[in-house]
């Protein structure tokens, strides 16, 4: 490769990153995220792609997209090959580097210890040629393979891990959808306070230091003597309105015979329950209450204030341990082994209460006994649909109340294309605990779930609490905190 008389005048400055296969495969764009940088696709990165794009996976999706994107660069700039092909046009001035493309075969550079016919290893080969060619440049493998980065770093050449799909370095830093307000908070927002009452709720208007941070949607908080739990109306500006909100904790306000055992669960019933609300995502370990609270807000809306047709719930079948094979019959027999969690809850919304619950007595009341209870579990049955996630592509879901469990192990693209199905009064809520990611080279800074709480925070029609006590069992809640 004559990359040397490509190379641009700040080749001090600007590196060379050499692509794994895994990366494409990740994220075709990743061939424009490198900004000023040069960009290396070693001959083995291609034919590990060509040996991946056949099948209906997302990783094979992923795999012929990045060869068409390939395909259109280098169409029309043959000749220059072997000089680089200049990203500026075709990435729309995101990258001003150029794309590489190994034009020569490089032999003997490996170690006798690494045998040759593995494709890792001759793209290892490749980062060494090129470190020995260009001595005064930065040559950085670029890899999702912890395995692959370990060895390159063993020879001592320079890797990294493909951080551009992160949301956040830190997820400690994720929005949590909550906040508490300082002691001193009305003494320094109470100026020029104005307050009123419509439709049983309080609204407060308030201007001070705290209002630029208050985002719409977040739900503030306050201990103490006068206890405040309200949610932000309009934020984000020197003046912010905060509005009071339902209590679900009273046995009054009860959602399908099910109260707010906590701060957050409240919360979270808040937007499940505001028809105004279109998306909702709940962060929170094992047990805080995400699946239960969803499909007890789910069912009322459905089945008792008709503001859904049907609920549909989906999720990503990763297995924790060995896949069980090929399943039979229908789409949703096959998905009833992932479906445990939703047979789980459904038992607890339809068990017999002590106090009849609700005007319809849906939620329990021991009408009829078993027999009643066994015929309204036929007819929630009848409202939930359970579809799987392989089929999403192309639909629309009119009136539907979508639920997406385990939304932690979809990427960013993944929840893309579900979150675009909803039509017309369509609620989506997305649930998961991003601490339980199954998939491999998702990572919590790059899960699809991180990136939607990040990306949607202060659009007015959506919502997020992150659930923070558990409330399923003194064990379960032990276990979560000492094991």
């Amino acid at each position: 490769m004559n990359a040397k008389r490509a190379k641009p005048s700040k080749s001090s400055t600007t590196k060379l990153f050499v692509l794994d296969t895994n990366v494409l495969m990740h994220d075709p764009l990743s061939l424009f995220r490198f900004e000023e940088h040069d960009i290396y696709v070693p001959m083995m990165t291609l034919e590990e792609l060509d040996a991946n794009k056949k099948g209906m996976s997302e990783v094979a999706r992923n795999a012929r997209q990045a060869s068409r994107l390939m395909d259109e660069i280098v169409s029309g700039a043959e000749h220059n090959m072997a000089h680089g092909i200049a990203l500026t046009g075709p990435s729309r001035q995101l990258a001003t580097g150029h794309l590489f493309f190994q034009t020569e075969a490089i032999n003997g550079v490996l170690p006798i210890s690494l045998p040759t016919a593995k494709a890792d290893n001759q793209i290892i080969g490749v980062v060494m040629y090129l470190g020995q060619k260009f001595p005064k440049r930065a040559v950085i493998l670029v890899s999702k393979d912890i395995n692959m980065r370990i060895k390159a770093r063993a020879l001592g050449l320079e890797a990294q891990d493909y951080f551009n799909d992160k949301v956040l370095e830190d997820t400690d830093l994720l929005y949590t959808g909550t906040r508490e307000l300082p002691p001193d908070f009305w003494d320094s927002h109470g100026k020029g306070l104005e307050s009123w009452k419509k439709d049983s709720r309080t609204y407060y208007r308030i201007k001070g230091p705290l209002c630029p941070d208050l985002l719409v949607n977040e739900f503030v908080w306050q201990e103490g003597t006068q206890p405040l739990q309200a949610w932000v109306k309009v934020g984000a500006g020197k003046t912010a309105e905060l509005e009071t909100i339902v209590d679900y904790s009273h046995a009054k306000n009860a959602v399908w015979g099910i109260t707010a055992r906590n701060r957050e669960q409240n919360f979270a019933l808040n937007l499940l329950m505001n028809p105004e609300i279109d998306f909702v995502t709940l962060l929170g370990q094992a047990g805080t209450g995400k699946t239960l609270l969803t499909l007890a807000a789910a069912l009322t809306q459905t089945l008792e204030t008709k503001l859904f047709a049907e609920i549909i719930i989906t999720r990503v079948t990763v297995p924790v341990g060995e896949d069980i094979g090929f399943l039979p019959g229908t789409e949703e027999e096959k998905m009833t082994p992932w479906m445990g969690a939703l047979e789980d809850n459904l038992e607890v919304l339809n068990k017999p209460a002590e106090t009849p619950v609700g005007a319809t007595g849906a939620a329990g009341g021991n009408y009829g006994g078993d027999w009643g209870r066994a015929a309204t579990m036929d007819l929630i049955r009848n409202r939930i649909k359970i579809k799987s996630l392989n089929f999403m592509r192309g639909r629309t879901f009119m009136n539907k109340f979508l639920i997406i469990d385990e939304a932690q192990n979809l990427t960013p693209k993944q929840m893309k294309t579900l979150i675009t199905r909803a039509g017309p009064g369509t609620k989506v809520v997305c649930l998961g605990n991003i601490a339980q990611i199954d998939t491999p080279y998702l990572t919590e800074g790059s899960s699809g779930l991180t990136y939607v709480v990040d990306r949607f925070k202060g659009w007015s029609h959506t919502g997020h609490v992150t659930l923070q006590r558990g409330e399923r069992s003194r064990l379960a809640d032990h276990a979560a905190e000492v094991l």
